[in-house]
Order: structure tokens, then sequence, then C-alpha cells
């Protein structure tokens, strides 16, 4: 790592650390899970996005991960033995490797969508097990215990819970940095450019490839618990697919191909759920639309733009995007405005309360209300929000694409021409002292 990027990793760091100083009880538990699930796109990164492993069954691990924290914490809690809680999550790494180990051995069998199929069938089976297998899952209501204290520290407050979570965070990213630069690491990414080329070159890949997963999976055993830590419970829903589905988005909105993107995307996608759910039932279909947004227009990911600009703002800094951003800021606002009073106003008139409201005024479509103020269904105005809305943003968004690409081509091209620029006229100077001394060459 260079300089600069170690300074940054400290700076934010350190903001992590004061944090919760900050923070009201509802956005620090929110801070919690998004540290848990920037650890779990991480974890699931090492197996896809280091070794081109696609598992559309993490969760299985994730799940385990946790189930085998409540118990050991279940036994602290009856006095069985003592254990303390801060190491708790290496219950759940041990767990994830285990099973990553047997089911990565099958899975591995196969590459490409089959490996990604085995993959959510043993996720499925688990998912179809635990409501059934009260003795170790707990049935359809799940385990719950407490968190015990230890080290001083009675992990009651969500404070202490934070830091918990932040320093297996912080733990347990640097370990899975390190293993990128290791042999076994180096040798994921060969395998996940040539397979068959690795194997050639005398290495078992179906070896390399389940401890790669193995390793994959104990860290994603370690979110998991700490999940179960800060719950204090869970149950047989942490093995849906949905769950492992919401780790694929996220680690490709927030870019596979970087090292923190999908944490970056993880945490970023964690706080809007939290925050869209609370508005709207229809939060589904913005995350949705987000991802779709995001394939079509930046494939690289959140992380691959920070990336990009990072580089292009070393080189030229922010006077050739200020003006372009601005504008794709307008029309961005305009378009969400738009679909987004077209999908809540949609919602509305759908809902059971509306339909009831329709009955007792004898079918009649009666007004309904929206941010505060009051609509007609078919009214002009209603409808004419949106269209003058959604027309404008459309009318801008090629212009707003060609001022972007303007402007980053000109960036570009002063970055070649400050590479290849002459000598500066202080230097050249002794130089042209020096031929017209001597004469001019031919």
């Amino acid at each position: 790592m260079g300089t600069r990027t170690i300074a940054l990793l400290l700076l934010a760091l350190g903001l992590l650390i004061v944090l919760p100083l900050f923070l009201s009880p509802n956005l620090l538990n929110a801070a919690i899970k998004m540290m848990i699930a920037a650890l779990f796109a991480l974890a699931f990164t090492l197996a896809m996005g280091q070794a081109g492993m696609l598992s559309f069954g993490h969760a299985a691990y994730y799940g385990l991960g946790a189930f085998a924290a409540l118990h050991l914490m279940r036994a602290v809690e009856q006095k069985m033995f003592g254990f303390p809680t801060p190491l708790i999550p290496l219950a759940g790494a041990l767990a994830g490797f285990v099973f990553g180990l047997v089911f990565g051995w099958l899975a591995t069998q196969r590459t490409g969508v089959y490996f990604a199929m085995v993959t959510l069938a043993l996720a499925e089976l688990l998912f179809t097990l635990a409501p059934t297998w009260n003795a170790l899952f707990g049935g359809e209501s799940g385990i719950a215990t407490m968190r015990g204290p230890s080290w001083g520290l009675t992990f009651g407050s969500d404070e202490e819970v934070y830091y918990l979570t932040l320093g297996w965070f912080v733990l347990s990213a640097w370990c899975m940095w390190a293993f990128t630069r290791t042999p076994l690491g180096r040798l994921a990414l060969a395998l996940r450019d040539n397979e068959q080329r690795v194997r050639f070159l005398g290495f078992n890949t179906h070896v390399a490839r389940t401890l790669i997963f193995a390793i994959s999976c104990l860290f994603t055993g370690v979110a998991g618990a700490l999940l179960a830590i800060a719950n204090e419970a869970a149950n047989y829903t942490i093995f849906s697919a949905q769950a492992s589905a919401n780790v694929v988005l996220q680690t490709f909105i927030g870019g596979a191909g970087t090292f923190f993107g999908p944490a970056l995307g993880a945490a970023i996608m964690t706080f809007f759920a939290r925050i869209t759910s609370d508005l709207t039932r229809s939060w589904l279909l913005y995350q949705g639309l987000i991802f779709v947004l995001v394939m079509l227009f930046a494939p690289q990911g959140l992380g691959g733009l920070v990336d990009l600009h990072a580089r292009r703002v070393r080189a030229n800094g922010w006077k050739h995007l200020v003006a372009p951003y601005l504008v794709c800021l307008v029309v961005g606002v305009l378009l969400v405005a738009g679909l987004v009073f077209v999908v809540e106003s949609i919602h509305v008139v759908l809902t059971d309360a509306y339909m009831a409201k329709r009955t007792a005024a004898k079918g009649e479509w009666i007004p309904y209300e929206l941010f505060g103020r009051t609509f007609e269904p078919f009214g002009l105005l209603t409808w004419a929000i949106p269209i003058v809305l959604l027309a404008l943003g459309g009318v801008l968004l090629p212009i707003a694409r060609r001022i972007t690409a303007r402007a980053w081509l000109a960036a570009t091209r002063e970055a070649a021409a400050e590479t290849h620029a002459p000598p500066a006229a202080a230097d050249a100077a002794p130089a042209d002292a020096a031929a017209a001394g001597q004469g001019a060459r031919p």
C-alpha cells in the first residue's frame, strides 16, 4: 500500500472509532449492521472476486456461524464453562471453515453455473432442514440468548457491541487483504483467469479451490457470529435465498473488481434498506432499480468509480468535473423524483386501505394522500407532475452524458500532455544558452 492509501485508511478508522459519540441508538445499531454486512461482502468477494467462484448459497455459512456463536453463548449463560464474549466469533469462524471444507469439496467438483447451482442447493437444504431440527436450530422460532460480561465489560450496550464488531471487522479485513498477497491468494487469481493452465502447471486445482472457498466461509462465519452477538438471536430465515442474493447484489453494486468496493456497496445498501423500509413498502423495487442502473452504466461498481475518480483527480483535480457533475445531479434528481412519484402513487391506490375506502364510496376513485398532499387518481395535475419531471430528465440526460464525456476526455488529454510535456523554461534555459554559444546544428 502507498503512503496515501495508508493515511486514508487510518483516517477512516479514526472516524469509525469516534462515530458512536455522534450517533443516536438507532443509527448506532444501523452502523453495527452495516459493518457486519460489509464483512460478509468482503468474505464473499474472497471466493467470487478473487477466485471466480460465484456462490449462490453463501448464507449457509453465515447462518452456521451465527448458530455456532449462539450455542456457545447459551453454554456460557448456563454456566457450563466460561468463554470470553469478544472471542465468540471464533466459534463462527470454526463452523464456517469446517462446513466450507465439506460443502466446498462437493461444490468445487464443478465450475461456473454448475458450481453456483450446487452452492444454492446446499443452502436450500439447510433452509429446509432448520425449521424441523429443533435441537440445533430451535425450529421456526430459532434460538435466543444473552451476551455475558467479559474482560470488565458487560456488553449490554450498543456502544460496546459496536467496538467489538469494529475490532473484528478491522482484523478480518486485514487478514483477507493479507491473504490476497500470499501464494495461495495469487493462485486464486490464476484459477479465476485460466484454470486449465494452472492445472497444466501441476497444481491440484480442486484442492486449491476448496481451500480458498473454505477460507471465504471462515470469514463469513465470523460475520454471522457478529450478527448473532448483536441480535442475541437467530432463526432459520438466515439461510434463505434472499440472504444469499443480498450479498451478491451488494458485492456487484460495490464493485467485485476492487478489494473494499464490496464493503462499500454492502454498507450503503444496508443503510439504504434500513431507511427506505421505514418509509415505503416498495423499497425492494428501488433496490433492484439501483442494481440495474449500476450494471448498465457503471458495471465496475462503486469501488471502480471511486478508483477511477481518484486517479483522475490526482492527475487533474476537480476543475473539469464540478460543472458536469452538477448537471448530472440535476438530471438525477428530476428522474428519481418522477419515478418515485409514479411508484408511490401506484402503491397507494393498490393498498387494501385505499380499496376499502373505494368500497365505502361505492367504487368511486377517491383522492389519496402522498407526501403530505392530496391528489386525484385521474387528475391532470397529478400525472402532469411526473410527466414533466421525467420528460425534463430524459431530455437533459443525453446532454449531461455528452458534457461529462467531454470533461473526462479533456482531463485525459491534459494528463497525457503533462506526462509527455517538454522540460520547463527554467530547466531548458541552460541548454538554450549552450546551443546559442555552439551555433545552430543542422
